[in-house]
């Protein structure tokens, strides 16, 4: 069970068209190492690349040049990769609202 199972963020936020609503997930344990020994801690650089994170809630769908639901491709509990999301607190906590194609993969 996720973190996120439980909680009642659904009746608070609903994404609209083909946003998705995604929890990061902070590996803050995670370190490099550089050859020489040098600790580099995640958190430099951790703007740049693509964060990981839990989907919470997915939006309905785009709407097609048919004008039909193209449903979403993610659903709540995939694991993904993203980037370029707008982050928003709920209950103190953070979360991001992005379009589908923000989505890089998911990961199984």
């Amino acid at each position: 069970m996720s973190k996120n199972e439980g909680k009642k963020i659904h009746n608070k936020v609903r994404p609209l068209a083909d946003r998705v609503l995604v929890k990061e997930i902070k590996d803050r344990d995670r370190e490099k190492v550089t050859a020489s020994g040098i600790i580099i801690p995640e958190t430099v650089g951790e703007d740049k690349g693509a964060k990981k994170g839990d989907v919470v809630e997915v939006g309905p769908g785009k709407v097609g040049e048919d004008g039909k639901i193209i449903p979403l491709s993610v659903k709540a509990g995939d694991t993904v990769l993203f980037q370029w999301g707008d982050m928003i607190k709920i209950d103190g906590e953070e979360y991001y609202i992005l379009r589908e194609d923000s989505i890089l993969a998911v990961i199984k």
